[in-house]
């Protein structure tokens, strides 16, 4: 079985003042290569600090977090964002577009930090329209972000994760500022993104929403409680 990414004891410690944070305390978990994970946990539970962690966005104090082979505590801020510019690919609840930029251009957007630093080409081009027609946005190229709904910005947010091909999607409550109908699009497009071998970690307070998933990590001071299918209290 090959891993994705592994999480060894891993402790982040945040310094406010003389006080410690401790957001997360000796977290270990492996994330097989095609896992789709759903964490959950109540605000303060290290979820969100774990996310930042496993998008290489932030350090950790101390443990090792391995990221599809290369150990990202040893690595140069530099190889760092190569490695994560390639690797993963992020949505957002709040989408995270850039307001004056059309539809096309913010699914460029990753495009533009790539380690190589080539300028975009027509295949570049024709791939970031191609992504927006799969996920149902061909006729809204030249769209700026006032001018489309929550679940079409989301779906730029999708297709701007998809534009440099990464192993891993990472979705910070992708669901939370749509409607019932609009979420399950969404996630009929994450679970095909998965279908395809994709390896997907979210973060939701939906249990509809971790119950898409393969299984779900339920975390709670900054330690993982545990982990498997949630039960609700209509199901038992």
């Amino acid at each position: 079985m090959r891993l994705a990414a592994q999480l060894i004891d891993l402790h982040k410690h945040y310094h406010l003042g003389e006080h410690v944070v401790r957001a997360l305390r000796g977290v270990s978990i492996d994330f097989p290569e095609g896992d789709y994970v759903a964490i959950m946990g109540q605000s303060g539970s290290g979820k969100s600090t774990l996310l930042n962690l496993l998008g290489a966005l932030d350090r950790p104090t101390s443990g090792r977090y391995i990221l599809g082979g290369d150990d990202v505590g040893i690595l140069s801020d530099d190889r760092l964002s190569e490695i994560r510019n390639r690797k993963i690919g992020f949505i957002f609840q709040s989408y995270n577009l850039i307001p004056q930029y059309t539809v096309l251009e913010n699914i460029q957007v990753p495009m533009h930090y790539r380690a190589n630093h080539r300028r975009i080409t027509a295949e570049d081009t024709n791939r970031c329209i191609d992504l927006a027609a799969r996920v149902g946005l061909a006729d809204r190229l030249d769209h700026r972000p006032f001018q489309l709904s929550g679940g079409q910005q989301q779906r730029v947010a999708i297709a701007r994760a998809l534009v440099n091909d990464p192993e891993i999607i990472l979705a910070d409550e992708p669901t939370g500022n749509l409607d019932s109908a609009t979420e399950k699009e969404i996630m009929e497009i994450l679970g095909g993104l998965n279908a395809e071998g994709r390896t997907i970690i979210m973060v939701t307070h939906e249990t509809s929403v971790a119950r898409r998933a393969r299984r779900q990590i339920v975390m709670k001071d900054g330690r993982i409680e545990r982990e498997g299918l949630l039960i609700t209290a209509n199901e038992k």
